[in-house]
């Protein structure tokens, strides 16, 4: 089975979850399959309802964007994310203005609020225009990412056809595929099949 089938079977709704940190995630929403690409971001929906699955929603009211301009800023974002973690895992000193343009049009304001026990609890909330509202909180998880990660625990999938990456929190960090279903599994099936021609 191809991998962009059993990707479509473990996540339907789009890209995979299984990086283990939105910066992972991000750089996951490109794939590949038989040495072709899969891109799950297509429309500024797609990029919407991705977003959405880490409870990332507009806030900003008033200004719409014009089509198309979601899912530009998006896949710009996911470069430079793509470009600034491979820099620090070769332990480079990237270049780091354009992420810091993202972090700064993520305007944040602290709000006391009440959660669903009716316990106080003090939030922050996105005071900014729509993109940066959106985009924002993906900018600061791979700031934070670059900051406070282990850059001995990113990693990219072993299986020669996958481009995916994760984050390896396993408690012996050996981890060697993006998943055991997808990867793993592959692997194990290519093995079993050379021991068999053998």
């Amino acid at each position: 089975m191809a991998i962009s089938a059993i990707l479509h079977e473990e996540t339907p709704s789009g890209a995979p979850m299984l990086g283990d940190h939105l910066a992972m995630d991000l750089l996951n929403t490109e794939a590949r399959d038989d040495g072709k690409a899969v891109e799950f971001w297509n429309s500024d929906d797609d990029v919407l309802q991705w977003l959405a699955r880490y409870d990332i929603t507009p806030t900003a009211e008033g200004k719409t964007l014009a089509p198309g301009e979601l899912l530009t800023q998006a896949k710009a974002l996911r470069t430079l994310a793509r470009q600034l973690i491979s820099e620090f895992r070769e332990e480079k000193s990237p270049e780091i203005d354009k992420l810091n343009q993202y972090l700064h049009s993520f305007l944040t304001v602290p709000t006391l609020e009440r959660d669903h026990n009716g316990q106080l609890v003090l939030n922050r909330v996105s005071r900014s225009e729509i993109i940066g509202s959106l985009l924002g909180p993906v900018a600061e998880a791979v700031a934070q990412l670059l900051v406070e990660g282990n850059f001995a625990l990113v990693k990219q999938c072993e299986h020669p056809d996958c481009i995916l990456w994760f984050y390896d929190r396993t408690k012996a960090h050996k981890r060697r595929w993006c998943s055991m279903a997808l990867c793993g599994n592959r692997h194990k099936a290519a093995q079993f099949r050379k021991r068999s021609n053998s």
